[in-house]
């Protein structure tokens, strides 16, 4: 078969470079070709993981998915105490950290006319939306689940809001998680 790049690390280095260039020139305007050029291997090389950018997308948003529906899971073997909602969420703020969640969620950010009728796209953001029930019981007021929704969203859009502030990573999360704790304390 010739040129093969095999593993899961190529796996997450083409996702790394094609979210890149989605992110830099646009979804519709970065080519396999153009990724397979960065990644400095054919693009038949480059089928052996992924035949096209739709499966690339989707498995960026699938690896997201999955790791949001492990901690959601935990969360729901938990009490529903604030205790550990707020464990929830450092945990959520901790993942966040570890993976490229803020690379993806600026990706869909820039590229929303192209992702708007993917079902990867709707599927993220049906999950994400999900998470709100497991931070307020049921029957808890509106004003109620909107904090609890803020504090959620802090959590992302810190990476957005707080992009020019010259902060670190681990300063801009920390800034975030703090007031998602006001948000949801109340």
């Amino acid at each position: 078969m010739g040129e093969q790049i095999e593993g899961r690390d190529t796996r997450t280095r083409i996702q790394s470079v094609a979210l890149e260039l989605f992110t830099e020139q646009g979804y519709d305007q970065t080519s396999l070709r153009e990724i397979a050029e960065r990644l400095g291997v054919t693009k038949a090389a480059l089928y052996y993981h992924f035949k096209s950018k739709e499966e690339i997308v989707d498995s960026l948003t699938a690896d997201q998915i999955a790791r949001v529906e492990k901690m959601a899971a935990w969360a729901a073997e938990q009490p529903r105490t604030l205790e550990a909602r707020k464990e929830f969420l450092r945990r959520y703020a901790e993942s966040l950290m570890q993976s490229q969640h803020h690379k993806v969620m600026r990706f869909f950010e820039r590229n929303q006319a192209s992702m708007k009728d993917r079902p990867s796209g709707r599927n993220f953001k049906e999950r994400m939306s999900s998470i709100i029930d497991l931070l307020v019981d049921p029957g808890d007021p509106p004003a109620k689940r909107l904090r609890a929704a803020m504090a959620f969203f802090t959590l992302h859009a810190c990476w957005f809001i707080l992009d020019g502030d010259g902060l670190t990573d681990e300063e801009r999360m920390k800034t975030a998680l703090d007031m998602a704790y006001e948000l949801i304390e109340g």
